[in-house]
Formats: structure tokens, C-alpha cells, sequence
């Protein structure tokens, strides 16, 4: 089922459809493929999302499940059972390798798409409260971040590094560090904080952290981020919306140029593109998880 886009600005040359999609189907006929809308399993209480080939990935904040579902299709199954702790923050690699962050359990594992088997896992820390919230993938290393400590990690061998934030990162009640980014050239992280709104460039080596300047925009309710090129989109969960902004080359400046919703909506929390879609789970943070709650996906033309 299709749902318009409410666009707050409008950029030209911006693609409005994805190519090859057929238009709403006749009566008694086959479901167009490549849905704008698919339903999760009930209770599932999604998070994070990571698409690879055709098929997107999701973490279950409730226990942990990885839920693979075919983009063509919208159909799915759980190809790896959870650990009883949340699977939030997730990459995958060009080689079938999906990274986890481990939410309370204060951890990241990575698993094989193919088979759904743990090829690795990390424990980060022992220190509570902890809550590792997502991960990004550099040339060095996996990155992951904790909204509550003032830490970030490195995954590059078989022992993790704890790296502390400093500079103009201030560690606050609430969420901080949340989803991640690399900058446009690759050099350094981009952190979203959610207790101040701050986008944050971050020295990966240091843990240096300097506010990218958007001007007097903030990013409140920042949830997960997506880099395509000098474009970074930023989830606002409890917002329903996109903030669409552009980087220069290093990351340490930034405008926002768009804002993207849709009143399917329900409180998104992390974006991966396929095509010229963005697909968000919706985490529905403000109505109360049971075991009949329905979530569903929402994909909105970029």
C-alpha cells in the first residue's frame, strides 16, 4: 500500500519514484512488487535496519532476533535467534557480514546472513548503565556507539578498544551518543546526540569531538543517520521525520536543505537506502509493546 510523502521543502531534480515500480495493482492482481509498506512480526519492537542485495535486515529491541525480509516481496523470517537482549544499531559488509550493536547487554556481535550463525561477538563493558546503540564501518575498523557512557568503541582484531569522548561532547542525563556516520572524506565519525540535538565530528584515533555547524538547526530527537555522498540523513524519531542535510568534504559544516515524513510514521528510528528509497522501521516508542503490537516498515522516495 503507497502513502504520499509530505516534503516541507522541495529540491529540485530530486527523483520522485523509484524506477520500474508498477503503479497501484488492478483488482485480483498480483501485489505490486517492491511494497511501501511491510508488516514485522507482531511484538517484534524493531530498531535498527541494514540493506544488502535486495533484502533488509532488522534488530528486535526485545530480544534480540535478526529479521531478514525480501525489499521485492516484503516477506521475512528470523534467520538468527537473539541473546534476550536488544539488537539495535546494524551494517552490513560486502561480504554477507552483519555488525550488531548489543543495546544493555553492552555488547556487538557479527553474523552470517547466509546462515544466521554468530561468527564473532565482543563484550564491550561491564559498566552500567550501558547501551550500545549502533555501528558504523570504516576502512580501520567497526565503530560503535554507547548512549550512556562517555565512550565510543572499536572493533579491528580480536580485542575491542574503548575510546573516551572528549571536547565539546558533554555527557548528559537521557540519551547521548546515538547513531553514527563517517564524514564525507572518510577521515572522521559523525555522532548524532540526542539529549542536546548536536551533530558531533568526532577524531576516530582521539575521541575529540568537535559540533558541526548547521547554523541554528539542531538535530532533535536524532535517532540513526545515513551518508549517501555529502548527503546525511538524520532520523528524528519521535518528529517523524528526515532531516536532510548537506556536508562539505570534511564534515565540520552542514545545512539542512530538506526535511522528508510521511504519516506512515510511527516513530522511526534508523534508515538504509535501496534504490532511490529510504526504508524505516517504525519503533513506535509511544505506545505500549505487547505481544500483539503491530510494526511495520515504511520506504519514502529520497
Amino acid at each position: 500500500m503507497s502513502h504520499p510523502i509530505r516534503r516541507r521543502t522541495a529540491l529540485a531534480g530530486v527523483p520522485a519514484v523509484l524506477l520500474g515500480l508498477a503503479s497501484a495493482p488492478a483488482a485480483n492482481a498480483a501485489p505490486a512488487p517492491y511494497p511501501t509498506r511491510f508488516e514485522l512480526p507482531d511484538g517484534f519492537q524493531p530498531e535498527g535496519i541494514a540493506i544488502a542485495r535486495g533484502t533488509a535486515y532488522f534488530g528486535s529491541r526485545a530480544d534480540g532476533d535478526i529479521y531478514a525480509a525480501d525489499l521485492r516481496t516484503g516477506r521475512g523470517k528470523v534467520i538468527s535467534q537473539g541473546p534476550s537482549t536488544g539488537s539495535l544499531g546494524m551494517k552490513v559488509d560486502p561480504f554477507g557480514r552483519l555488525f550488531v550493536a548489543g543495546a544493555a547487554g553492552g555488547n556487538g556481535r557479527v553474523i552470517d546472513t547466509r546462515t544466521g550463525k554468530i561468527l564473532a561477538s565482543y563484550t564491550f563493558t561491564s559498566a552500567t548503565p550501558t547501551f550500545v546503540n549502533d555501528v558504523v564501518l570504516a576502512k580501520d575498523g567497526a565503530y560503535f556507539t554507547d548512549s550512556q557512557q562517555p565512550v565510543f568503541y572499536r572493533v579491528a582484531g580480536a580485542t575491542p578498544e574503548t575510546i573516551p569522548l572528549s571536547g565539546d561532547y558533554q555527557h548528559l542525563p537521557g540519551n547521548n551518543a546515538n547513531g553514527i556516520s563517517l564524514t564525507p572524506d572518510g577521515r572522521a565519525l559523525i555522532m548524532v546526540q540526542s539529549s542536546t540535538g548536536f551533530l558531533l565530528r568526532v577524531d576516530p584515533r582521539t575521541g575529540v569531538a568537535r559540533r558541526i555547524d548547521l547554523g541554528e538547526a539542531l538535530m532533535t530527537n536524532g535517532d540513526g543517520l545515513l551518508l549517501l555522498g555529502r548527503t546525511l540523513y538524520v532520523v528524528q524519531n519521535r518528529l517523524n521525520k528526515i532531516a536532510v542535510l548537506e556536508l562539505n568534504h570534511t564534515g565540520t559544516k552542514g545545512e539542512v536543505v530538506d526535511e522528508l515524513t510521511s504519516p506512515d510514521f510511527d516513530v522511526p528510528t534508523t534508515v538504509a537506502a535501496f534504490g532511490n528509497r529510504l526504508y524505516l522501521p517504525n519503533a513506535r516508542f509511544t505506545t505500549p509493546p505487547t505481544p500483539t503490537t503491530e510494526y511495520w516498515v515504511t520506504a519514502v522516495d529520497r
